[in-house]
């Protein structure tokens, strides 16, 4: 249900946050502790440019998926800063407990801080989630990217019916998806900044995992994650708002009928530093699966203010 045009501002990287001269980074410990993991070798990785390293893919209407990142004071092309990107599977925990999930680092441009990326109903390993991360660590991240659904995502080939959708969604059970969570915020904890590489974390989420984004942010008692974009989150709950300490960038189409303007904008007003960005005429999940050139253009946008935001609140 698209909301009306008066109640709508399309957003754009000028009137969102550019990234701005790196200083020197603080922040709070957070007192988590590790969970166990072992890794197993990458079987399969889109576009491999040797063993274990990977060039990233394009966008599917021709741009690179990697903008220019400033490295040092330096500026990186797409080309040099998406020369190697290293992927690898991981098992999170132990037994009946554990958490597979993909990992992709930066290896030329790395800047040491950890981002998590949680999925859409589509999992973890589908392509235009896989494209994203990709995308995000040739900026110089650490990107985790968990299976919140243990081997059953929704398959692209099915409809969102009641029939068999509802029963799908209702055999997730929520406790054990917030525990795999907690699990894979824990070990980027142990990794990054307990480790001393990094001081601050980032979260980032699509459709389900925007919903799931929230509820992690609002039970962070701890403040790991010093930075937030949620992408049409659905279902959020506006009311969590309030108990959010980290920034947010929430970026949402006024044609989504998942995730509607008024949700978004009751948790900008709720959320501590949060920021909405909503694109006029835009429907659910076009900055990660764009249908049209439309929307690529505004997908393309949209990375950009991310990447300003990341930068900002989670580098500068």
């Amino acid at each position: 249900m698209a909301p009306a045009a008066a109640a709508v501002s399309a957003a754009r990287p000028s009137s969102l946050p550019r990234p701005s001269p790196r200083r020197g980074r603080s922040s709070g410990a957070c007192s988590f502790r590790c969970a166990a993991m072992s890794a197993r070798r990458l079987s399969t990785l889109v576009s491999s440019s040797g063993p274990g390293n990977y060039s990233c893919s394009r966008w599917r209407w021709g741009r690179p998926l990697c903008s220019q990142a400033e490295v040092a004071g330096t500026t990186v092309d797409d080309d040099e800063a998406c020369e190697l990107v290293s992927g690898s599977d991981l098992v999170i925990g132990e037994g009946d407990d554990s958490v597979t999930a993909y990992l992709l680092k930066a290896v030329k441009n790395n800047n040491g801080t950890g981002i998590l990326l949680l999925s859409d109903i589509f999992g973890y390993e589908d392509s235009a989630t896989r494209d994203f991360a990709y995308r995000v660590a040739c900026n110089g991240y650490n990107v985790l990217v968990p299976d919140l659904f243990r081997g059953n995502p929704w398959k692209l080939s099915l409809p969102l019916d009641d029939d068999s959708f509802a029963p799908w969604l209702a055999g997730l059970a929520p406790a054990r998806v917030s525990g795999d969570i907690d699990a894979c915020t824990r070990w980027l904890v142990d990794e990054f900044k307990a480790a001393g590489v990094s001081k601050k974390l980032g979260v980032v989420g699509f459709c389900y995992g925007g919903g799931r984004l929230v509820e992690a942010l609002a039970r962070d008692a701890e403040r790991c994650f010093s930075a937030g974009v949620c992408f049409y989150g659905c279902p959020m709950d506006a009311s969590l708002g309030d108990r959010v300490a980290a920034p947010v960038l929430f970026v949402t189409g006024d044609g989504d009928p998942f995730c509607t303007v008024e949700t978004v904008r009751e948790l900008e007003r709720r959320a501590r530093g949060a920021k909405a960005a909503v694109y006029a005429g835009r429907g659910h999940g076009f900055a990660h699966r764009p249908q049209s050139l439309e929307d690529d253009v505004d997908a393309e946008d949209a990375f950009n203010a991310v990447r300003g935001w990341l930068h900002d609140h989670l580098l500068a």
